[in-house]
C-alpha cells in the first residue's frame, strides 16, 4: 500500500482535522483514498451508524466511494474500539482492520486514520502500531500543543521507532493559542521534522508536508 497512516499522541488531539487538510491539499494534483477502518462514538440516524470523522475525511477528497468502504466497522460506545466492539460482541480483529484498509485501496495513495494514540487498543489484543505495521505505511504522528506536549511527542516518537516505522513528521496541532516553545523544545530531541499546524500557518504547513509524503 502506498499512503500514509496518521496517528496520535493520544485521543483528541486532532487527528482528523490535520488529516482533512492533508487530503484536501494532496487532492487538488492527485487521486486520494481514505481509510478510517473503524470508528467508535457513532451516532444511530435512520438505522445506520453514522462514522462522523470517515464523512469528513470522505468529502475532504471529493470520494465517490460508498462510505462503508472508507469505515466499515462503525461503534456507538464512546471507547477504544477494541472494547466498543465487545460490547455488543463483535470480535473485531487486526485483520479485518487490514482488510478494511485494503478494500479496493489500488495501487493510489491512501491516508488511513487510526483511532487514539499510536498505543491505543485498535482490535482485539491490537494496538494501532500494530495496523500500522502490518499496513507497512510511514505515520504522521499529532500531538496536541499545550504543556506537556513535548513528552508526549517523544513518547509517541519513541514507539513508533520501536516498531520499526517511518515517521513523515510530528505535527504540534495548536488547538488553543499559547506561548509556548514546544516546537524549539522537541527540535532539541530529535531529528523527526516538527510541523506547526494552526490557522494562521496552513498554506506554509501543506508547502512543508508536501515535500515530506
Amino acid at each position: 500500500m502506498n499512503g500514509v497512516f496518521i496517528t496520535g499522541s493520544n485521543t483528541e488531539v486532532g487527528k482528523t482535522t490535520v488529516a482533512i487538510e492533508i487530503v484536501r491539499h494532496l487532492s487538488k494534483a492527485r487521486e486520494v483514498k481514505v481509510r478510517k477502518p473503524v470508528e467508535t462514538n457513532c451516532e444511530l440516524l435512520n438505522g445506520d451508524y453514522i462514522p462522523k470523522d470517515a464523512v469528513a475525511l470522505k468529502e475532504a477528497c471529493n470520494s465517490k466511494e460508498l462510505l462503508n468502504i472508507v469505515c466499515p466497522n462503525c461503534f456507538s460506545l464512546e471507547a477504544s474500539p477494541e472494547e466498543a466492539s465487545s460490547s455488543v460482541g463483535k470480535a473485531l480483529s487486526l485483520d479485518d482492520l487490514v482488510r478494511a484498509c485494503n478494500n479496493q485501496a489500488g495501487d493510489g495513495f491512501v491516508l488511513v486514520e487510526g483511532a487514539g494514540g499510536i498505543y491505543s487498543p485498535i482490535a482485539e489484543r491490537s494496538l494501532n502500531s500494530d495496523l500500522a505495521v502490518c499496513l507497512q505505511l510511514p505515520v504522521i504522528i499529532v500531538v496536541r500543543d499545550e504543556l506537556g506536549a513535548v513528552s508526549q511527542g517523544l513518547l509517541a516518537i519513541e514507539a513508533a521507532k520501536k516498531n520499526n516505522l517511518k515517521i513523515v513528521c510530528l505535527v504540534l496541532n495548536e488547538i488553543k493559542p499559547n506561548t509556548l516553545f514546544n516546537k524549539e523544545s522537541l527540535a532539541a530531541y530529535t531529528d523527526v521534522p516538527i510541523l506547526p499546524f494552526a490557522k494562521g500557518n496552513i498554506e506554509f504547513f501543506n508547502s512543508k508536508i508536501e515535500r515530506l509524503i
